[in-house]
């Protein structure tokens, strides 16, 4: 009997939505409203190519808040794969997580395992897929993206000036993550990651 071969891991980059990838437009749940970053398309061809599974991992607090239906995130995220590939670029995997401990919405308020900083979204990417956790990165917008990668003890986190990072890199001078790289945008994360 042969035995199966077994898949051989990648490393990957998780990479956050709204102001990482895309303008932030504060609970997103209209696809006519997404808008790509100038840099998105190449900087995950780049990735690719460089042989890194690409994966979105999302907080989308808005359904537990009654912002939005949990089938609104989808659309979404069919529209942004649409998007990038008509540019040549695509994600392997969504992730995102629907919970708010304080949401309104009674079925998803509470505290998860999944929502950022938390590492359930990372753990179940790499349930699915063979993923070299130790040679991979998050790249965001935010300090939890930051304590993401920590926590989930990966190669590193990426903090962009896009989105909310520009507020968020201040606040990262003073904290126990410094020593972390800040860049310009995902672009420049993606030349970073393909440097080290």
């Amino acid at each position: 009997m042969v035995k199966p071969k077994r898949e051989t891991k990648r490393p990957a980059v998780f990479l956050d939505r709204d102001g990482t990838l895309i303008a932030d437009a504060e609970y997103l749940s209209d696809p006519s409203q997404i808008r790509l970053f100038s840099g998105t398309p190449e900087a995950l061809r780049l990735l690719r190519k460089a042989g890194y599974y690409l994966f979105v991992v999302s907080n989308q607090s808005g359904v537990a808040r009654g912002f939005f239906p949990e089938s609104a995130v989808g659309k979404i995220h069919r529209r942004l794969q649409v998007m990038l590939k008509d540019k040549g670029a695509r994600i392997d995997a969504y992730f995102y997580c629907p919970h708010y401990p304080r949401g309104k919405m009674k079925a998803y308020a509470k505290v998860c395992d999944c929502r950022k900083p938390s590492t359930g979204m990372i753990k179940k990417a790499a349930r699915k897929f063979a993923i070299d956790l130790k040679r991979s990165y998050v790249v965001g917008d935010k300090m939890d993206d930051l304590l993401l990668a920590r926590n989930a003890k990966l190669a590193g986190g990426l903090l962009v000036r896009t989105g909310k990072g520009r507020g968020q890199a201040e606040k990262l001078k003073a904290s126990p993550l410094s020593q972390n790289p800040v860049v310009s945008d995902i672009l420049g994360a993606a030349k970073w990651i393909l440097k080290t």
